[in-house]
């Protein structure tokens, strides 16, 4: 079973990559047997539709990008506030930005999901019920910001990751700085309020 695991992670790593450098229409079962260095069929057999190829691809995204825990404490560790909500802003940009080709194969997914409802349904629970987490979590750490807020950054930093991982309007200011600037203009005034003070 273990290494039945291996193969369906090696395969779904293998999308992936496909997706990040072909987009939504050089994903094959057999474009995944070739990245991936297994016989033809593989793939076909683990996954035998694109709704349950396209659920395996996002639960690797959720695994590959997830938080690490360590980092995570530390990240908590401070006052719970705006400064706080900003270092969060900025793992979650960095984690992004330095997995190029799983958050590009997201992007992938998403734009695939406004062409064919099937997409549409697997990456639309996932979306909303990563939104939820979200949520939760920032209510639970006593970060300022409610959904709306919280809907407002998704926003933000999805344009922000677009903007970095494909061509850039303004590739000369830091990201640091626009993740600050994010913070400041998005929080409500009363709790945005010198957010940029004490973030590093």
């Amino acid at each position: 079973m273990a290494r039945n695991d291996d193969r369906r992670q090696r395969l779904a790593d293998a999308g992936l990559a496909v997706l990040a450098r072909e987009g939504a229409r050089g994903l094959t079962h057999r474009a995944l047997d070739r990245e991936a260095g297994v016989p033809t069929g593989t793939a076909s057999n683990y996954f035998r539709t694109r709704a349950e190829l396209v659920r395996a691809l996002a639960d690797r995204i959720g695994q590959r990008l997830a938080p690490d825990p360590d980092t995570v404490a530390g990240l908590r560790a401070g006052e719970a506030g705006p400064a706080m909500f900003a270092d969060h802003i900025r793992d979650i940009v960095r984690r992004l930005g330095a997995e190029r080709d799983v958050t590009l194969a997201l992007f992938e997914l998403r734009l695939e999901a406004a062409r064919r409802p099937e997409v549409a349904e697997v990456m639309g629970e996932w979306l909303r019920t990563g939104f939820a987490a979200d949520v939760a979590y920032n209510r639970a750490a006593g970060l300022p910001g409610g959904p709306a807020e919280i809907a407002l950054f998704h926003y933000a930093v999805d344009g922000l990751l677009l903007d970095r991982l494909t061509l850039s309007i303004d590739p000369d200011t830091p990201t640091d700085t626009v993740v600050d600037a994010l913070v400041d203009g998005l929080l409500p005034p009363a709790q945005g309020a010198g957010a940029t003070s004490s973030t590093r």
